[in-house]
């Protein structure tokens, strides 16, 4: 075989091996672009920032509460029964009604009271006329005996008799106002200011002393108070503050934040459940607008104080770790830096700090997912800074550094297990929850 054949069929040969190869691995041949572009990816992600959401931190006064859990009770109540036996034949009230002091509740019958009364007046008008005689009868025996015709045991006789007679007609002036009782118990009247509530008995039922229910319940809910109890550890605070004043009370719904009726402490209890530790307290609301409802549960907050000018920042830009609380500052230069902070009250919305920070300054509260010290940041709206939202989400940047080394060897497995490996795929963790950037203050809660 001749140089020139040798030199064609080495040429031929790798002619085939070149296109077998692009056969079998048909991605191999283009690899360098796909690095070229990963790299322009890459490049292209590495020049962005970190979307941040961002909040001043502010001098404010903020207000100290000391919080806790009661229930709403009527300042009056009172379960209206009949005191006498007697049958309803009226009703004076409907139900639900607003009743003042001395209304109609119910009347009974009153026949059989009325006839008693009777009884009495007239066993009072026989025991009178029976004195009138023995006094009569008294004066003509002293007649006698100044005569000499009457003895003086006869006169003593007869004074014992009067006196008798005398003390029988109080006991019927007493046994009369007895029954003049019993005939107005048959009126029932409202002995409150208040709102009635749904009736126990109709008319022509027989009521009685002796029911447990009674004929409806009355209820002072304008004003009203509240029962809420509170750590023992916060009482000494609460009673040095009630010495200066009055201490205002809120009342919270049920997501603990709208205000919804505002009144003023009335009572702090004797003592301190030892059970619970927890001391009892009683507030006082006017409930104009009725927005508390007897038994009902409500969150009450007490307001011991208020700390003025102090710098607070949103509760979700206080990080915690292994050295304690620390926020991130956001520098002009657009970077972060890890600044260890003291915090003296917090709540579910603001926290003050004492040490770490300084007014004007602005600290991370939401994008901590790839946050250290000295990254580059751009401050955006909480959307911007959610990584499931990002133009680049992270699987895709990890994807596209490891395509031009493993990308072939993907792409020849079965699409069933390709899926199945991306199904398996890490995905990238969620920002931290935490609220948009607030500037206002917000109530800090002592007991926390």
């Amino acid at each position: 075989m001749t140089h020139a054949r040798k030199a064609g069929f080495i040429v031929l040969v790798l002619i085939l091996a070149a296109a077998g190869l692009y056969f079998l691995h048909p991605t191999w041949l283009p690899v360098m672009g796909r690095h070229d572009t990963g790299k322009g990816e890459r490049a292209d992600a590495g020049d962005r920032s970190i979307a941040v959401v961002a909040a001043p931190v502010v001098l404010a006064d903020v207000p100290v509460y000391v919080t806790g859990v009661g229930s709403v009770k009527p300042t009056n109540t009172v379960v209206v029964k009949a005191q006498i036996t007697g049958k309803i034949v009226e009703i004076g009230f409907n139900e639900g009604q607003d009743v003042k002091k001395g209304d109609l509740i119910a009347r009974l019958d009153p026949a059989l009271y009325k006839a008693q009364l009777d009884q009495a007046i007239a066993k009072k008008a026989q025991d009178a006329a029976l004195l009138d005689a023995t006094n009569v009868e008294l004066a003509r025996l002293v007649k006698l005996l100044d005569s000499s015709a009457g003895t003086q045991q006869q006169v003593d006789s007869q004074r014992g008799l009067v006196a008798q007679y005398a003390a029988q007609v109080e006991a019927d002036a007493a046994a009369i106002e007895a029954a003049q009782a019993q005939l107005d118990y048959t009126v029932i009247k409202a002995p409150i200011d208040g709102r009635t509530g749904i009736r126990n008995v109709d008319i022509g039922n027989i009521v009685s002393s002796g029911d447990t229910d009674g004929i409806v319940t009355l209820s002072q809910i304008r004003p009203i108070d509240v029962l809420f109890s509170i750590p023992q550890q916060n009482l000494a605070e609460v009673v040095k503050a009630s010495q200066a004043g009055p201490l205002s009370v809120e009342a919270l719904d049920q997501d603990g934040h709208t205000v919804i009726a505002e009144g003023k402490l009335t009572v702090i209890d004797n003592q301190v459940d030892p059970t619970t530790g927890t001391v009892k307290l009683k507030a006082e609301f006017a409930n104009q607008d009725e927005a508390l409802w007897p038994g009902a549960f409500v969150n009450a907050r007490l307001k011991v104080k208020t700390l003025k000018q102090v710098m607070t920042v949103p509760v979700a830009a206080v990080q915690r770790g292994p050295g304690g609380t620390y926020s991130y500052i956001v520098r002009p230069d657009d970077t972060v830096r890890i600044m260890p902070v003291s915090v003296t009250l917090q709540d579910d919305r603001i926290a003050v700090i004492t040490k770490g920070l300084k007014p004007g300054e602005h600290v991370v509260t939401t994008g901590f997912n790839r946050l250290q010290d000295g990254a580059h940041v751009r401050v955006s709206t909480p959307e911007e800074a959610d990584p499931a939202k990002m133009k680049v989400p992270l699987a895709e940047q990890n994807h596209g550094r490891h395509s031009g080394r493993k990308g072939s060897n993907r792409e020849k497995k079965p699409a069933a297990e390709t899926g199945s490996a991306a199904g398996t795929a890490e995905k990238p963790a969620p920002a931290a929850a935490a609220e948009p950037a607030d500037a206002s203050p917000k109530p800090a809660d002592a007991s926390q």
